[in-house]
């Protein structure tokens, strides 16, 4: 069985510029041999964190919702694919609230010391994320990749490679850049090949 991949989508368009950049970096990881889930994070049915912390002393959340299902994912997934357009300089506030509900993740690294993901499985893990910014402006995908990082960082799946394309407010249509939709094939192939080289997940 091959190594699996989640590939979250955090642009509310499904059939937008970002979720065409997706499907090749998805198209690219399952011809390498990968199993892909795509969750579309702005359909979930999802609260934000609410900080009532019983995620310190315990494993799950109390919040009840689509969640619970999803945090079993993220501790035996391979890798993770993330592509988000940046909206106010940093990502879709459905898909911060998504990464905000790891406090779960969190609380058991930092806070109990003992962490979803072993250390050793953490090194056969990895994150691409890709990105789109209307506005072609210096450092405009700080803030995404800043949070992007974080998330890994907490999840133990650490950001290995990034496809970022600015001034979409020009380009308009991704399909118009095939320099971008290859890169964002490529990159999900690598992923793909590199999780597929690493140990068995223990």
């Amino acid at each position: 069985m091959g190594k699996k991949i989640i590939a979250l989508l955090g642009s509310p368009l499904t059939g937008g510029n970002t979720a065409i950049l997706l499907a090749e970096a998805i198209r690219g990881a399952e011809e390498a041999g990968c199993e892909v889930e795509r969750i579309e994070v702005a359909r979930l049915d999802i609260l934000p964190c609410m900080e009532i912390f019983y995620c310190r002393e315990n494993e799950t959340c109390r919040i009840q919702d689509e969640m619970a299902g999803i945090y079993d994912k993220f501790r035996e997934v391979d890798g993770l694919i993330i592509a988000t357009p940046v909206m106010t300089m940093g990502i879709p506030g459905r898909l911060k609230s998504f990464m905000d509900r790891f406090q779960v993740f969190y609380m058991a690294k930092y806070h109990r010391g003992q962490p979803f993901v072993s250390p050793e499985r953490r090194k056969g893990r990895g994150m691409l994320f890709i990105s789109i910014a209307g506005m072609n402006i210096p450092n405009v995908f700080d803030g995404a990749k800043t949070t992007a990082k974080a998330f890994g960082e907490i999840i133990d799946c650490p950001y290995r490679d990034e496809v970022l394309r600015n001034d979409m407010d020009t380009i308009r249509d991704i399909r118009t850049r095939p320099e971008v939709m290859e890169a964002a094939y490529r990159k999900g192939y690598e992923l793909g090949r590199f999780l597929s080289r690493t140990s068995p997940s223990a």
